[in-house]
């Protein structure tokens, strides 16, 4: 009988030892719970060319450090980012297509369109340059192309802004592909971002239009380069919108107002003009336009 007390009682320290683990686990739990609940991020729906420019990853640390807030990007087509803000999937919508994106608010999805900074696009191809596109002239650059003897034209073909801009151009130039007219026979559409689509250019010999930020920040360029620029019709803007809370309540609205207000700030709009590859600003804050 004393045998079993002696045990029992060797017993007692071990279990209470293990509660006063358990406890202590419950109360680091406890402690960490409300570290993750403070947790400050939202979620921007953006275009492939301001993360793949490197201008996201320039930017964002910047941002963070001056409000503590993580901004988590998703870079997909513009289409496709305004399709994430009408589901109510992101907080805010900074793309590139300012027709669409004045219809986005026009519809009740965004609450006010900004516009944030620009650049151009660029038709690249290859440098020998077979179809003799070279020059300032856009629309008359993809005539040539159209009618071209084995010249190969690289669509994005994923309803981004450079693609709706691509659309426009080739409208102009008398094929208008987005309306079902035919399509020219070098004609090609990936349904990729730019960074792909440009990789495919360089693989075959093919021409392709880019925004400038995104084939400045290209390494893979082979024996691409810019064969037409600085025509007025190659304008690049892009502006920034709050997702509507009133259509989507869960929309952190005020720290998504907070990102939108630092990018126009002169503090967001000198970050954005301080990004430089090579010496060479990618774009230009235009917010006080």
């Amino acid at each position: 009988m004393d045998h079993l007390n002696t045990r029992n009682r060797s017993t007692v320290p071990a279990r209470r030892q293990l509660l006063v683990a358990a406890l202590g686990a419950i109360g680091l739990l406890s402690l960490a719970l409300p570290a993750v609940a403070q947790e400050k991020f939202i979620v921007v729906a953006s275009t492939t060319s301001t993360e793949q420019s490197g201008l996201f990853g320039h930017l964002l640390p910047q941002y963070k450090a001056a409000t503590g807030t993580e901004v988590r990007v998703v870079a997909l087509g513009t289409g496709q980012a305004l399709d994430m803000g009408r589901r109510g999937d992101a907080d805010v919508v900074f793309v590139h297509d300012q027709v669409a994106e004045e219809k986005f608010v026009a519809e009740g999805w965004g609450v006010k369109r900004l516009p944030v900074m620009y650049n151009d696009f660029v038709l690249v191809g290859p440098a020998a340059d077979p179809a003799k596109v070279k020059g300032r002239d856009i629309v008359a650059a993809l005539q040539k192309l159209a009618t071209a003897s084995g010249a190969t034209f690289v669509s994005r073909g994923d309803k981004s802004g450079t693609h709706a801009a691509e659309l426009r151009y080739w409208k102009q130039a008398g094929s208008d592909i987005g309306g079902g007219a035919a399509k020219p026979a070098g004609y090609r559409e990936c349904g990729c971002g730019m960074g792909p689509a440009l990789n495919m250019a360089a693989s075959t010999g093919a021409y392709v239009l880019a925004d400038r930020g995104t084939w400045l920040s290209f390494k893979n360029r082979a024996d691409l380069a810019v064969l037409v620029e600085g025509d007025t019709r190659l304008f690049n803007q892009y502006g920034v919108m709050l997702v509507n809370p009133a259509r989507h309540p869960h929309v952190k609205q005020a720290l998504g107002q907070q990102f939108v207000d630092w990018v126009v700030s002169p503090a967001g709009q000198g970050a954005i003009a301080a990004y430089k590859i090579g010496g060479e600003q990618l774009f230009f804050p235009n917010a006080a336009r």
